[in-house]
């Protein structure tokens, strides 16, 4: 098997996005967090690929899809929505499964309530759909969204941004940090840092307090549609807690919660178990 990196183009746009698998195989949609881009799924696609079709877009911004500035694309979860549920048909791509982690939950949820026919299952490592499990490391982000043009507030967002950040997201709460490697939070850093990308995260966080504002709509959706899902959650991350899966429970008749030790990016330190999950997941799914 080969993965493929191709680009897209959406809506004037250059998408990059790794494609894998044969079409013949269940499709599935893997949309990335912050602060990272279809590189956080590089071992997942090469666990998965033999079984199943994958592509994986970066979005605006992010990875190496085209950088538009903040004149030039307003960078809300709506529009992110918008141009993803667009590459989506332009890959015909008609039903599959959607695996979301991080920022991949707001803009995954928003796919599934524009199109719910086309999720046959939904995959969420640390992706929240509840106020449940956003805690206490929250308020410099309520903070900014209270006061975006205080200087304190400002500053709380910015080190967000740093490097140190940026690595703290993917050994906090791993067993072993010196197993992770550093290439992951070097590369994120390196899209951070490019001219006009600062910009374009303090946008998103801004917008964020909408997601929130949109948790009723997709717990609806959730009650209505009841598509099968699976929580596989790094249970230490010390942005989307434990709750925020297991909440998931509420709405959901066909849903399983496994709470796995480690941070925020689950798939560094627990591949092996995160890919036993999901294949347990979609054979009993997918039948």
């Amino acid at each position: 098997m080969t993965i493929q990196y191709s680009y897209a183009q959406v809506e004037g746009l250059n998408i990059f996005y790794r494609e894998a698998g044969s079409r013949e195989k269940p499709t599935l949609l893997l949309l990335h967090g912050f602060p990272s881009s279809s590189h956080m799924y590089r071992n997942l696609i090469r666990e998965l690929e033999g079984d199943y079709h994958i592509v994986a877009p970066d979005y605006p911004g992010f990875g190496n899809s085209d950088q538009p500035s903040t004149s030039e694309f307003t960078y809300t979860f709506d529009n992110l929505a918008v141009l993803i549920n667009a590459f989506v048909e332009q890959l015909n791509l008609n039903q599959y499964i959607l695996y979301v982690h991080d920022y991949g939950a707001p803009v995954g949820f928003r796919l599934a309530r524009m199109h719910p026919e086309r999720v046959q299952a939904i995959i969420s490592q640390n992706g929240n759909a509840y106020e449940e499990g956003i805690g206490e490391s929250w308020a410099p982000m309520r903070a900014f969204w209270n006061d975006p043009g205080n200087p304190a507030s400002l500053e709380g967002m910015l080190n967000l941004l740093t490097p140190e950040l940026t690595k703290f997201q993917y050994v906090n709460g791993t067993r072993n940090p010196e197993a992770i490697s550093p290439d992951n939070w070097n590369m994120d850093q390196i899209a951070l840092d490019r001219p006009g990308n600062q910009d374009i995260q303090l946008a998103l966080s801004y917008d964020y307090q909408n997601n929130l504002k949109q948790y009723p709509v997709w717990q609806e959706y959730f009650r209505s549609s009841q598509p099968p899902l699976l929580a596989a959650w790094g249970k230490n991350d010390f942005f989307f807690g434990p709750e925020g899966a297991l909440a998931f429970q509420k709405d959901l008749k066909d849903v399983e919660v496994h709470l796995l030790d480690t941070g925020h990016f689950p798939l560094e330190e627990d591949l092996e178990l995160s890919v036993s999950l999901i294949r347990s997941f979609l054979k009993k799914e997918l039948k």
